[in-house]
């Protein structure tokens, strides 16, 4: 039986149905609908396959139009907009039961010098002293209903461990900020283009729910409804996946239903290798009372 890693790759591995049009497997999280990253990977990785080698992903912009099924496999039509002196530009629309469910532009482009700069990665406890998440799942997990704890301890093909640590179903009011630190649960093959497929899926853990901290808020509480809406993510440097990555959140607004956060994406040694941009719903569906019982 394959490894939850193993089957990720798989998940990103594109069947090729005819020029420009691609199938890819689903895989279900415990939840009916399709993790949103997973569309973003695949979309990423079938756009991929129409572009020279010589040209990697710098850009993708999508928005989230139908809710996936978990189920069924999805089906990503690429149209080749254009392929410049340096920049390729590709259109992919990912389809369910003969409907759109996500839309994307990706952009493509050699390597070049140039200016460089960035803003400097925020200080925080490295990794190895923080708890890693298969020991901290267990503990959380008590608060949540059955069906909810088996899809939080599930395995899982990422490890990540959080600075901050919050109770799934009384989380205490902060400010707007997170920091997780992540990476594969086993080295990767070394393919540039898989490790940038694979940060995109990885992208769309945990940035809306950063909108949520400072309302006490959180994605396990029976009353929320949340989903994402649409994202962005730019690719500023080549990115291996095989050490912890930091993911730097914070979310500016929320409002009208909407909470959007941005991510900054950094290495170990703190360069700026990818940064990302969310607008979800986040909707509350009236009063919710339950009891606290990680006190």
């Amino acid at each position: 039986m394959k490894s939850p890693l193993d089957q990720l790759i798989s998940l990103l591995h594109m069947e090729t149905i005819e020029e420009n049009l691609f199938r890819g497997s689903s895989q279900e999280l415990g939840f009916r609908q399709l993790f949103g990253g997973q569309v973003l990977g695949q979309a990423l990785s079938a756009a991929s396959q129409t572009v020279d080698e010589s040209r990697q992903a710098n850009s993708l912009h999508g928005y989230f139009l139908r809710a996936g099924d978990a189920r069924k496999p999805v089906v990503y039509q690429v149209e080749r907009i254009r392929d410049g002196g340096t920049f390729s530009t590709r259109r992919v629309t990912a389809i369910q039961n003969g409907q759109p469910i996500f839309t994307c532009s990706a952009s493509f482009h050699n390597s070049e010098e140039g200016f460089r700069h960035q803003t400097a990665m925020p200080d925080v406890p490295p990794p190895e002293e923080l708890l890693p998440e298969e020991v901290l799942s267990p503990y959380l997990a008590q608060a949540l209903t059955k069906e909810n704890r088996e899809k939080m301890l599930r395995a899982k093909a990422i490890e990540t461990r959080p600075v901050q640590v919050l109770d799934p179903l009384h989380p205490e009011v902060g400010e707007p900020v997170k920091h997780v630190w992540f990476k594969p649960c086993a080295p990767l093959p070394q393919s540039p283009a898989l490790h940038k497929h694979l940060l995109a899926y990885v992208s769309d853990f945990s940035l809306l729910t950063t909108s949520l901290i400072p309302h006490g808020a959180s994605i396990w509480q029976p009353n929320m409804q949340v989903a994402s809406l649409d994202h962005s993510i730019w690719f500023h440097e080549e990115v291996c996946l095989d050490d912890w990555l930091l993911y730097a959140s914070d979310s500016p607004w929320a409002g009208n239903a909407r909470g959007f956060s941005r991510g900054s994406i950094y290495t170990r040694d703190g360069q700026l290798v990818a940064s990302v941009a969310q607008e979800g719903l986040i909707r509350s569906r009236g009063d919710w009372q339950h009891k606290d019982i990680l006190g």
